[in-house]
């Protein structure tokens, strides 16, 4: 598989994060792949932001789950943007897409639609919480999932493999070839995270990962350069 790079929250270092404006920007950047996090509003719908609180990323305050999803749109998620759900991001983009699902009660939503849509071959399903991950497996079969780490060491191949998942998605500030040699003697693809500047990059590139993903438009152009 060729060397993938991946939308952080669509391009955040340029656009507000997980907004419409944002995915829109790393599909024209030819991003291969679009991450995005899901959350369930009080209500029940998908809405698109990563945490659990929107005091961060709009002019509001206060939990996700405490607010409808009506509640959530009269946000402005920056420059105007709206929060958006994740139907509406299957709409604006094309390309394929990696959902971050928080817990097991965002994976049965997204299971819900990922059945109704046909999603299987479009969007990879990622979480740092295992029981997620094994959740949404068992209830979309076929689905590709990714288990997400920031601090860990060997164990989180072992992990993945317990939960099916085929990659890991891993911090790169703490990556090491022992965890790199590990994943690959089972089979796991590995995408390093956040890698922003031209030395990650090099790194991700010399320890032979599947991927990066990034904040910045300008990786895609200049990953094919680096050795």
């Amino acid at each position: 598989m060729n060397f993938l790079t991946i939308g952080h929250r669509g391009v955040m270092g340029v656009e507000p994060e997980n907004t419409l404006r944002s995915f829109v920007a790393a599909q024209l950047a030819g991003l291969d792949v679009i991450e995005l996090d899901l959350h369930l509003s009080k209500d029940g719908a998908l809405v698109v932001m990563h945490d659990t609180d929107v005091d961060r990323t709009t002019d509001g305050t206060g939990l996700i789950a405490d607010k409808t999803l009506a509640e959530l749109r009269a946000l402005d998620a920056g420059r105007g943007e709206r929060v958006p759900v994740f139907e509406e991001v299957l709409d604006a983009v094309r390309s394929p897409l990696q959902a971050e699902i928080k817990d097991v009660a965002a994976a049965r939503a997204l299971a819900e639609v990922m059945t109704a849509r046909d999603l299987v071959s479009r969007v990879e399903v990622s979480s740092f919480h295992d029981d997620a991950v094994a959740e949404i497996a068992r209830l979309v079969p076929g689905v590709r999932t990714a288990l997400i780490a920031s601090r860990y060491g060997t164990d989180i191949v072992d992990r993945a493999v317990a939960v099916g998942a085929a990659t890991v998605c891993l911090n790169i500030r703490r990556l090491t070839l022992e965890v790199v040699e590990h994943a690959r003697k089972a089979d796991l693809r590995i995408i390093g995270w956040v890698v922003n500047t031209q030395d990650h990059l090099r790194l991700v590139r010399a320890l032979q990962l599947d991927g990066a993903t990034t904040d910045y438009p300008e990786i895609k152009r200049t990953a094919r350069f680096t050795a």
